[in-house]
């Protein structure tokens, strides 16, 4: 294969890694502004948890015909349909009266990006040479992590300077940048051949990557009990730097994904698994013993070395998994088992900050990604065993 073939930033490349980039970061940009405006609706605390978990419900259950629906029809043209809901969905926000209208707009968008979600990552993955997959979407994720980190910021910031209307719309706007993006994005010549030999048959899991789907899971958990009480627990420990622990969460993330997928492609997955999985264990029990400033932000940059290595290094060991024409339904189960693991994550952990305290989070967090390093350690030996009878059968 000459360096030409094996190259993975082409411009096509570059349009998926920004057009995804924007549809999280207006993703994001709402997580912190819609449940104001579910108050301003005259919604309250059970309105607002509605109104995040009907979009996860609706996301996770349009997923599993991602792979049906690539074998009728052009997975770029399904990508540019659900970033089309996307937009439309966000700016329609703005014409809600009720919380009732509010729900079924969030259901709608919730399709949306749970589609557009699994077809950046087949995208990406058809786009990026095979052997430098890990390295690719590693890269892929990088857009993500930015867009994770600012998203928040610009979404409180453009209502303290203008109000819901210019919010929704000026979403809504980005993402239609994010559909010209993806309409300019070029197809691998081997895409269209890969989605004749798809099967079409529905799977709600894909039972070959049901591994590391657990493994993703119980990151969610973790991750999404993290997230969703970092400001809460910041208050109760009068720690103020809440938007530069998130930001070195992020540049963490950033700075190993341009290591860790290289890591991957050359040695496969334990390299960053068992290391990410002790980085992602320290940075949580800094945070439960953390008593300065300087602590909370020394966790944050360890988690972000742990998480920013392990999320695209799983990503990609679903793919590889599984034939080239399946990676809709590889990714499916990924993302899902991911979803549900956020979703239960804050929900259970939730209830565990209401019976002890918010630092008791970050205890039972770390406790569930030790679970992540001893499963996938005895995985490993189990694995390490059985080809070593093989090799001298």
């Amino acid at each position: 294969m000459t360096s030409i073939h094996n190259k993975i930033w082409s411009l096509s490349f570059i349009f998926v890694v920004i057009s995804n980039a924007l549809v999280f970061m207006i993703f994001e940009m709402l997580l912190p502004t819609l449940p104001l405006f579910v108050t301003a609706l005259g919604g309250g605390a059970s309105q607002v948890g509605l109104v995040t978990g009907i979009f996860m419900l609706s996301a996770i259950l349009i997923r599993p015909f991602a792979g049906i629906l690539a074998t009728r029809f052009d997975k770029k043209l399904l990508l540019i349909i659900g970033i089309l809901i996307i937009a439309l969905s966000t700016g329609a926000y703005y014409f809600s009266n009720s919380i009732t209208t509010l729900l079924l707009i969030r259901l709608i968008h919730g399709a949306g990006f749970g589609l557009a979600t699994t077809y950046f990552a087949t995208l990406a993955a058809e786009i990026v040479p095979k052997d430098r997959r890990g390295e690719g979407i590693g890269y892929f994720g990088v857009g993500e992590t930015v867009a994770i980190s600012v998203g928040p910021m610009i979404g409180i910031m453009t209502l303290e300077l203008y109000d819901f209307q210019r919010l929704f719309f000026g979403g809504m706007a980005v993402l239609f940048l994010a559909i010209i993006m993806a309409i300019f994005i070029k197809r691998a010549p081997k895409g269209k051949e890969l989605d004749k030999h798809a099967s079409g048959q529905f799977k709600l899991l894909e039972k070959r990557v049901l591994f590391p789907a657990l493994l993703i899971f119980l990151i969610g958990i973790a991750a999404g009990g993290m997230m969703s009480f970092f400001s809460l627990y910041a208050i109760e420990r009068d720690f103020t730097q809440v938007g530069l622990f998130f930001l070195l969460i992020a540049a963490a993330s950033f700075l190993i994904r341009l290591l860790s997928g290289k890591l991957f492609d050359t040695y496969g997955p334990a390299i960053i698994v068992i290391p990410g999985s002790i980085l992602s264990i320290v940075g949580l029990v800094i945070l439960y013993v953390a008593v300065s400033d300087s602590m909370f932000l020394i966790a944050a940059i360890f988690y972000g070395f742990g998480f920013g290595a392990i999320f695209p290094a799983i990503q990609t060991w679903c793919m590889n998994l599984v034939e080239e024409h399946e990676h809709e339904n590889a990714m499916a189960t990924f993302f899902n088992f991911f979803d549900l693991g956020i979703g239960g994550g804050s929900f259970i952990l939730g209830l565990v900050a209401t019976v002890t305290s918010y630092q008791t989070v970050y205890l039972v967090a770390s406790i569930v990604s030790g679970m992540v390093l001893v499963i996938y350690v005895v995985y490993f030996v189990k694995e390490k065993q059985q080809y070593n009878k093989r090799e001298h059968a």
